[in-house]
């Protein structure tokens, strides 16, 4: 169904599992994995990946063609709103201008939270440079808030702390922000296995993204169908409704009448 498709800038996409290309052993189990996770919008580090910026190194885009995936730049190991600039002005050059990015600024490099200010300030610059931005960011709905009225086409809020695999660790906040801002919103960071996906989805997330809970999985590519599976399921949890909590009060579930009465 059309309307069951993610949105992204005026794109429709079949899958709302995003992917990223770190930690695997090498380029051909990045494509395994990637090809049973069903995603079609794959992150990419620019800063630590070879999409042809570095001559006579093996090229990521071999792997994975853009005549297949739709590749997301993204700012991995930045710190300033500049160097993230930076970063994406070469990342769109490499792609032939292609404007979607997901912009991240990092806080520290032992927490790797985001760093909202520079994140603010970076998103601005991009979206004046005709940049389509996605942004991972904290769990702040102020901060989400801020991003959309920006013009960033997607939010990224972290569900723990990037490669954690803690999972959702503030569903609250989570709910206020997708309940708030009218773009898509994608979980981004923390994911540890399919039921944090699952969860997240059911919260009416728009969409997850990830790649340390399957790269790192002892095994990547059941992994990556595992997640396919979790997102579809929890997506389908979200659209049918589900029933009203009532902790104090059963109600059985077979009907009441017509029970076998006990004779004399």
């Amino acid at each position: 169904m059309a309307n069951e498709k993610l949105i992204i800038a005026g794109k429709a996409y079949d899958s709302r599992l995003l992917v990223g290309t770190g930690k695997y052993r090498d380029f051909t189990e990045t494509r395994a994995a990637i090809d049973a996770s069903g995603a079609q919008i794959v992150t990419v580090a620019i800063r630590r990946t070879n999409i042809g910026q570095n001559t006579g190194e093996p090229n990521l885009l071999d792997a994975l063609p853009t005549s297949r995936f739709t590749i997301l730049p993204n700012t991995a190991g930045c710190y300033t709103a500049q160097d993230a600039v930076r970063t994406l002005r070469l990342a769109r050059e490499l792609l032939e201008g292609r404007a979607l990015v997901k912009l991240e600024v990092l806080g520290d490099a032992q927490s790797l939270y985001p760093n909202m200010p520079e994140t603010l300030a970076a998103a601005k610059t991009l979206v004046d440079e005709g940049f389509e931005v996605m942004a991972y960011c904290s769990d702040d709905p102020i901060m989400a808030k801020q991003l959309e009225e920006l013009g960033c086409v997607a939010v990224m809020p972290l569900a723990s702390l990037i490669g954690s695999g803690m999972g959702i660790l503030n569903p609250w906040n989570l709910q206020i922000i997708i309940d708030r801002v009218k773009v898509p919103v994608l979980v981004d960071a923390g994911i540890g296995t399919a039921s944090d996906a699952a969860i997240a989805m059911e919260l009416g997330c728009d969409g997850v993204l990830m790649n340390t809970a399957i790269a790192k999985a002892k095994d990547p590519v059941r992994m990556a169908r595992a997640m396919k599976l979790a997102v579809e399921a929890g997506r389908e949890a979200f659209l049918a409704g589900r029933m009203a909590k009532k902790p104090y009060e059963a109600s059985p579930s077979s009907p009441e009448t017509g029970l076998i009465q006990k004779t004399a």
